[in-house]
């Protein structure tokens, strides 16, 4: 009787994130999780002297095996392997601070993993959390990581967006880290009719057959017929019975506030940052995982921030790490 060979572990590439934040810390403390190397080959991807120091912060002392191209990784002796996106400085770092440098090299290893995966050499990318105040202070434009996905791998900005899952839900959101006001004025029927299209593609890529995707409306109550607004009227229905028509099953619009408690749905989609992220951190704070879709690479982040308060500290909880880390494993070796 033949043998069967089987399917090497998918290879899951981790940014480590702020150098200053836990980022380092709960990279490395996901990458030496046995609820993580049963299902991948985790390879950090950030400062060789960064990862040191939080690890002698942390109490941990692993083997860790620095590389510079892909081809030196080497998992068959249980090392941490790390590829070096550090550069080269080894300035030393002010642990919970704010500084440009920091923006910058969070940024860098996020970038480093991206390449890696549209270069097939990783099955997908999770990155620890960044600080937004440190890429300001390096005059770098970023608003998230979905537009920050978007421009690494030259898909269009409005293509991709995120998607916060925990558990078996998963929410989608029409807009993220704007104004109120900016985002209403982006609420289109066109950018609506787009996230249920690219909602419903990322669900089949990740193993759904027959997706069924419930929208919320933009007004309380979701306008209620037209009394508080008549976005959902004149936009989002339109959106949704033109997607219909192709095959795509989308329901709503509901009101945000009562949405969540319906049942049966693949994906919800929000139209603004705080109706999705409210509901998300109330049930699952540290469990939630947001995973940039539409491009073409696998790409989550945690859903947490640096938490410069408990930095450096070796406390910092590397849940959320883990359930990204796992969900883009499964989701690779499908």
């Amino acid at each position: 009787m033949e043998k069967r060979t089987a399917m090497p572990l998918p290879r899951i590439a981790v940014a480590t994130g702020d150098p200053a934040g836990i980022g380092p810390e709960i990279a490395l403390k996901a990458a030496l999780d046995r609820r993580v190397t049963a299902l991948c080959r985790p390879l950090l991807v950030g400062d060789p002297a960064v990862v040191h120091m939080h690890a002698k912060a942390a109490g941990l002392a692993p083997e860790v095996n620095v590389i510079a191209n892909m081809a030196d990784a080497d998992w068959s002796n249980g090392a941490v392997n790390l590829l070096d996106a550090g550069d080269g400085a080894n300035a030393p770092v002010k642990i919970g601070t704010v500084d440009a440098a920091y923006g910058r090299a969070s940024l860098a290893a996020a970038g480093r993993a991206i390449k890696a995966a549209l270069a097939k050499e990783v099955d997908a990318v999770v990155a620890a959390p960044q600080t937004e105040r440190s890429i300001a202070a390096a005059g770098v434009r970023f608003d998230g990581y979905p537009s920050f996905v978007a421009r690494e791998t030259g898909t269009p900005v409005n293509d991709v967006y995120l998607m916060i899952c925990f558990d078996d839900s998963r929410i989608v959101h029409a807009t993220l880290h704007v104004s109120v006001r900016e985002a209403i004025a982006l609420i289109t029927r066109e950018s609506v009719e787009r996230v249920i299209r690219v909602t419903d593609a990322s669900l089949r890529r990740l193993g759904i057959v027959r997706p069924k995707i419930f929208i919320s409306g933009l007004n309380p109550h979701a306008g209620e017929e037209g009394l508080f607004g008549r976005e959902e009227i004149e936009i989002i229905i339109p959106a949704i019975e033109r997607t219909a028509t192709d095959g795509v099953d989308v329901t709503g619009p509901f009101g945000a506030d009562t949405m969540f408690r319906k049942k049966g749905c693949d994906a919800y989609i929000v139209m603004l940052h705080d109706q999705g992220h409210i509901a998300a951190k109330l049930q699952a704070f540290n469990r939630t995982a947001g995973l940039s879709i539409g491009s073409p690479i696998l790409f989550s982040s945690v859903a947490h921030g640096s938490a410069h308060d408990i930095a450096g500290k070796g406390i910092a909880d590397h849940g959320a790490m883990v359930e990204a880390i796992t969900r883009l494993a499964k989701v690779s070796a499908r």
